[in-house]
């Protein structure tokens, strides 16, 4: 930093009894004052170049990823109903949250905030995490994710394969309060995706999640979703889509499905902007015990508490039907879907629904797809499964 003070006059006039100095001070006598300039210049060369490079880096991996496919749930052509999931899985970094991670990054970085050689650190249950190591990696900076001791395996395996660190608290609650904490310690930047994730993404589009499904859609027979099903765990992604939806003047409804121990359905149906849960969500990725800043209500149409274990039966059903093993997180999304199609086919409507496979089932063998999790865990899938197949037969929702 250099600092450079500079006098001048700026040829101020004179007033009865003295002069007004630049700096509109009046002196007694007739004496001019010179007030000094005071200068700081912060330029720094060297930082602007590995900016200016990092964003290129960032934006260079949104030109090779953005788009995800768009894939077909098979349902009786009878019904007249299309259900598409918007295959997120396939970003580098396996999850949806590759583009909040994107969008994170080029805001912390355009910011000034992200520094070469300080740390990133994120409070995550893990596929944030994930995709934030990835790109800490890609722009040359260290990681650290603070994350709940229960957080899968797998998903510590890939951050630190990213070359990111895990430090563990055994309460999710804490993760805010530690990250922060463990930023001041380091001298790092805690990225806080829960606040801003809603901000850091341009919802009117540049390829965001839903301008890529409207353009995905275009030459279905129903381009235009009569819903699009979303689930939360900022609420930057139902957010986005939200205010796309509503900036394009498309007739498109947004439903936001909540999972157990989450409250997020509770904050929203009684406008309770302080509602809490008194424990972690088992859905990993979605679900909180605060309403973040990042959830926008009022851009939500409808929301659906759904029981975890209908998200296990229907995730286990994608599976069945598309040979694709997924995340809790698109089971919860998937069993909203499925019941606002029984509705449409209730109600002898045409038309497609969009919802979201948000990362892959991988992650959770030892979790989703583990009878003995389940047992342990109390939840029995059957009834459920049940329900899910006979929708698929009949078009009918069960009671």
């Amino acid at each position: 930093m250099s600092t450079t003070e500079h006098s001048a006059q700026n040829g101020s006039s004179a007033s009865a009894g003295g002069t007004v100095t630049s700096g509109g001070t009046a002196t007694a006598g007739g004496t001019a004052t010179a007030v000094a300039t005071v200068d700081v210049d912060r330029s720094d060369p060297v930082y602007r170049a590995w900016l200016k490079e990092a964003v290129r880096k960032v934006q260079a991996d949104a030109n090779r990823s953005a788009d995800t496919h768009l894939l077909r749930f098979p349902l009786p052509e009878r019904w007249g109903i299309d259900l598409y999931l918007k295959d997120e899985s396939t970003h580098p970094t396996g999850s949806l949250k590759h583009r909040l991670a994107r969008s994170l990054f080029l805001y912390g970085l355009c910011n000034g905030w992200i520094r070469p050689d300080k740390p990133v650190i994120e409070a995550s249950s893990g596929s944030t995490a994930v995709s934030e190591a990835y790109f800490a990696k890609l722009v040359g900076v260290p990681f650290i994710a603070v994350m709940p001791r229960t957080t899968s395996p797998e998903k510590c395996r890939l951050i630190e394969f990213h070359g990111g660190r895990c430090h563990f608290v055994d309460d999710s609650r804490t993760m805010y309060e530690e990250s922060a904490a463990l930023a001041e310690r380091t001298g790092g930047h805690y990225m806080d995706q829960f606040t801003y994730a809603e901000r850091a993404t341009d919802w009117r589009g540049n390829n965001n999640i839903a301008e890529s499904m409207y353009q995905q859609l275009r030459l279905e027979r129903y381009p235009e979703p009569a819903w699009i099903v979303a689930t939360a765990g900022t609420g930057g992604t139902s957010a986005t889509i939200a205010r796309y939806v509503h900036y394009m003047q498309h007739d498109t409804r947004i439903c936001v499905a909540d999972p157990e121990n989450s409250c997020f359905f509770d904050g929203w149906t009684h406008h309770d902007p302080h509602a809490t849960a008194d424990c972690g969500s088992r859905i990993e990725g979605i679900g909180r015990p605060r309403m973040e800043p990042s959830f926008v209500p009022g851009a939500v149409d409808r929301m659906m508490k759904v029981p975890d274990a209908a998200s296990v039966a229907a995730v286990r059903a994608l599976e069945t039907a598309i040979g694709r093993k997924a995340g809790g997180s698109t089971g919860t999304g998937l069993w909203s879907a499925f019941k606002i199609v029984a509705e449409m086919v209730g109600q002898g409507r045409t038309g497609s629904v969009v919802t979201l496979i948000c990362d892959p089932g991988d992650r959770y063998l030892d979790k989703y797809y583990s009878d003995d999790w389940l047992a342990a865990q109390g939840l029995d899938i059957a009834p459920y499964a049940a329900a899910i197949e006979s929708f698929l037969a009949t078009g009918a929702w069960p009671e």
